[in-house]
């Protein structure tokens, strides 16, 4: 059942939007750990409105990206927020939720399917991306080459992984709590 924005869930959608970014920037968090590619698949499963559905991880990204790139400014962290190979990445965040189209969020086999290819089309795609533009260890452009890259990005892969099926578990499991709730309350 898709969910049609009203006021409330326009503010619940903002707060989710601030909480995730400010997560995200947090000092020491392991690498892939963040919620985005979940508020992919949610949005993506939730949200009538698709080009709504798009923004709210980008949007999340884009906040935590210039926290990231704040802070780097004043000199707290080395991380900054805005890079090169940005655009990508956010490209790739973003067409995420298109995986999200295809969740029924009240199954939760399709949940978990979704939370499984979610990060393994990000995972595959952000690492050939990386090798072919000659960033992170820079490998050579072999098949072999291509192999270390992916496995270069296992640990941010497992990461995501379970970031991903613990923030989707948050998501969907509020959204039930709340969507039962109210239509009880609705019924009565």
């Amino acid at each position: 059942m898709k969910m049609k924005v009203s006021k409330n869930t326009w503010i619940s959608f903002l707060l989710l939007v601030v909480i995730a970014a400010a997560y995200r920037a947090i000092p020491g968090r392991p690498w892939g750990f963040a919620p985005q590619f979940a508020m992919g698949i949610f949005a993506g499963s939730l949200i009538s409105n698709r080009k709504l559905a798009f923004v709210l991880p980008l949007l999340s990204l884009l906040l935590s990206d210039a926290f990231y790139e704040l802070l780097h400014q004043l000199g707290y962290t080395e991380i900054t927020g805005f890079y090169s190979g940005m655009l990508e990445n956010y490209l790739l965040i973003g067409s995420l939720t298109i995986i999200g189209f295809f969740v029924n969020p009240d199954k939760i086999k399709s949940i978990a399917k979704g939370c499984l290819a979610s990060p393994t089309v990000f995972f595959f795609a952000s690492n050939s991306l990386t090798w072919m533009g000659n960033g992170g260890l820079q490998r050579p452009k072999t098949f072999s080459g291509l192999l270390q890259a992916l496995i270069d990005g296992i640990p941010f892969y497992a990461n995501s992984l379970a970031a991903t099926f613990v923030f989707s578990a948050i998501l969907f499991g509020s959204y039930q709590f709340i969507f039962k709730k109210s239509a009880k309350a609705n019924v009565a």
